[in-house]
């Protein structure tokens, strides 16, 4: 009887867990369809609006349309649309790791400082022209970026292995991050040509209309590159949700580990900034909106990271185009007026409650 009773458990025990994965299968396939209609609207709009039907003919059946319709979406605004998918992929997830492995909600490559820096190592290039790599002139400013950002991951994660230094520690550090290379962003702007300091604020204000399929390709095979580096650590990552000395009792590396995370994570956060400018908070909303939807484990808490920063920045192109008729707004300014309300609460949430 008890053996009988034993093995009814199980098999219920075993059907709940396949309906919850079916359900998180079912809710990251409804974010792909999602992800699409978002991306085929931000292709309609523009100086001149297309209708869906348009735009969906001119994907499939190119040869079908007239040279301009083409043009238009084939070499203007694709390259913007998918732009906005990689960048919000790369950030979201960025964040999703970041949370993880220093066991902290509020960390993202913005809130920890890793965008800061790597907005600060760009404008060395474009202000001062300065190579902190010369052996690569011509790629100065994303490299520039990368190695900045890279810095700034360093940092944070030996501070975060001293010993006695706290997840509040750290979200410290961070904000003292985001202060100093934005007074040092300051002074070069400070120091720049009009010209320059034009191209700065632009910048930093991070758009998407300055994307090119260059852009698009470098953007996308960093994300490419990324995805299969955390999807083979997927169980040690949630593994290590559980605790560090729970996950080191399972014989997970801990140290190493959140090294390669955090240098995949730099890597994530520069390239992007570097293309794009600065654009906040899609790496600190998107990793929540994903573990709300499908819970901790790395198997659909990864898929669904990529695709809520990526719908998020997708539905943002679009907002930022029709808040004011004939005019795009600055990418980075909507996904701040979005993302500090979602601060605010998660601060307030989180002193009521542990994560």
């Amino acid at each position: 009887m008890a053996v009988a009773t034993e093995q009814l458990a199980t098999a219920t025990g075993r059907d709940q867990y396949r309906a919850l994965a079916f359900r998180r299968i079912v809710l990251i396939c409804g974010m792909l369809v999602a992800l699409f209609l978002s991306v085929s609207i931000d292709m309609s709009l523009g100086p001149a609006n297309y209708t869906l039907r348009e735009v969906l003919t001119s994907l499939f059946h190119a040869e079908s349309v007239t040279d301009q319709l083409r043009v238009v979406i084939w070499d203007i605004r694709m390259p913007i649309a998918l732009m906005a998918i990689t960048v919000g992929a790369s950030l979201s997830l960025a964040g999703a790791q970041m949370q993880t492995i220093l066991a902290n909600p509020l960390a993202s490559p913005f809130t920890l400082g890793i965008s800061a820096a790597a907005g600060f190592g760009a404008a060395l290039g474009l202000i001062g022209g300065v190579a902190i790599f010369p052996a690569a002139v011509q790629y100065m400013i994303p490299i520039n970026a990368f190695l900045m950002a890279m810095a700034a991951a360093l940092f944070i994660h030996f501070a975060s292995t001293m010993r006695g230094v706290t997840v509040e520690t750290i979200v410290l550090l961070g904000i003292a991050l985001v202060f100093t290379f934005n007074a040092l962003l300051s002074l070069l702007e400070y120091l720049a040509s009009e010209q320059a300091l034009a191209a700065v604020v632009f910048w930093t204000m991070g758009s998407l209309t300055k994307a090119t399929w260059p852009k698009v390709w470098i953007t996308g095979a960093v994300l490419v590159f990324a995805i299969p580096l955390f999807a083979r650590h997927a169980w040690a990552l949630t593994a290590l949700r559980l605790g560090e000395d729970k996950a080191a009792s399972l014989g997970i590396n801990v140290r190493r580990l959140r090294l390669h995370t955090m240098m995949t994570v730099s890597l994530l956060a520069a390239i992007p900034v570097s293309f794009v400018g600065t654009i906040g908070f899609v790496g600190l909303v998107g990793p929540h909106i994903a573990r709300m939807l499908v819970g901790e484990d790395q198997r659909f808490f990864l898929p669904a990271s990529v695709l809520c920063g990526a719908l998020l920045l997708s539905v943002t192109s679009v907002v930022s185009k029709t808040l004011i008729p004939g005019a795009i707004l600055p990418i980075g300014v909507i996904t701040a007026l979005v993302g500090v309300p979602f601060f605010f609460v998660l601060i307030f949430t989180n002193r009521r409650r542990a994560w």
